[in-house]
């Protein structure tokens, strides 16, 4: 898949960046030292209402900012990451394609999927093997086909 090459609008790049700068030590370095020399100015302004609401206003302020680019950063990397989960699922040959985009299903279907899996558990806890099936219909025939065997 072929690279787009447009560049990103003026509000992605910033929020990029901002997000790309605001996760650097030398951000905690400010952070930090904007806390400094707010608590060493409180003599100076007699640690009155005002000053304490420069710093409230402030931390206020970034935490709200912060929250959106926490949330826009970890939106492109779960996307990210559920297209590369898909990518192998759909290569891998006896992987289940019930997991591709499994992500966009409610909550009732992925409980639904849960349960499924929780019996594949079940029957995988009774192989020797744990790797040898890949779907339930798959460990289901494998452990009866196992079990058939063994009776005289």
């Amino acid at each position: 898949m072929a690279r787009t090459t447009k560049r990103p609008d003026l509000l992605e790049r910033f929020s990029y960046q901002a997000t790309k700068a605001s996760g650097t030590s030398y951000a905690f370095i400010v952070a930090l030292a904007v806390i400094v020399i707010w608590a060493v100015t409180g003599p100076l302004f007699g640690f009155s209402n005002t000053w304490q609401l420069v710093i409230n206003t402030g931390t206020t302020i970034v935490t709200f900012l912060m929250v959106f680019l926490i949330q826009r950063t970890q939106n492109k990397d779960a996307v990210a990451i559920h297209l590369k989960l898909n990518e192998i699922v759909a290569a891998m040959d006896g992987a289940s394609n019930r997991l591709i985009d499994v992500e966009d299903l409610s909550e009732a279907e992925i409980a639904v999927l849960r349960n499924y899996y929780l019996q594949l558990i079940q029957l995988a806890k009774k192989d020797e093997n744990l790797t040898a099936t890949h779907s339930i219909e798959e460990a289901t025939t494998s452990h009866g086909r196992k079990y058939k065997k063994k009776k005289p």
